[in-house]
């Protein structure tokens, strides 16, 4: 753990622990550039970032790899009653790049029920790319109730609520370096 993990740690202490550290997040993105790299380096793929919680990965992401690419962003939401995601994906901005014939990263903050990003796929699909590839900063598999392919996943997570990263409670510590749990 870094020294500002550490700081973090200090003013926020409704985080029970760091799950994943600043330098394993740094470490893993690098390692999924260069796998992205070796594995697009004939082609010009298209980055899909769905926002708002996959900003800080894909910012981390592009950084390291050492192809051309472009990069598009979507937000989604889905709906339905209660706390949990109905996987019903309702699109709140689209895509501004023609994704026909093309290979498409789509770059997703934590993949859980799956519901969602299997819906996502659906739609993009429609567009006819030459192929639709997910990049998961982390996989919570546990809480999976549709099967979906994850080509480039940084992390698995227990079923824990965690922030940091992209990822928030309440539009809230995202700015987080880490990976953080909260306490319950």
């Amino acid at each position: 753990m870094t020294f500002d993990d550490q700081e973090y740690l200090s003013r926020y202490p409704f985080i029970e622990k760091v799950l994943i550290s600043s330098e394993d997040i740094t470490r893993r993105v690098r390692q999924l550039g260069n796998d992205i790299s070796n594995d697009y380096k004939d082609s010009t793929p298209i980055f899909v970032c769905i926002l708002k919680g996959a900003y800080p990965f894909l910012a981390d992401l592009t950084r390291c790899v050492s192809i051309e690419h472009e990069v598009d962003f979507m937000a989604v939401s889905s709906y339905g009653g209660g706390t949990q995601s109905s996987g019903v994906v309702k699109i709140e901005k689209d895509l501004k790049a023609n994704i026909t014939d093309r290979d498409i990263i789509l770059v997703e903050d934590i993949i859980d029920t799956g519901l969602t990003i299997d819906n996502l796929i659906a739609l993009l699909k429609v567009r006819n790319p030459r192929s639709i590839r997910v990049a998961a900063f982390v996989d919570k598999k546990i809480a999976r109730k549709v099967d979906v392919p994850l080509h480039y996943t940084g992390f698995e997570i227990p079923n824990e609520f965690v922030i940091g990263y992209g990822l928030d409670y309440d539009e809230k510590y995202r700015n987080l370096p880490f990976i953080g749990v909260m306490k319950a």
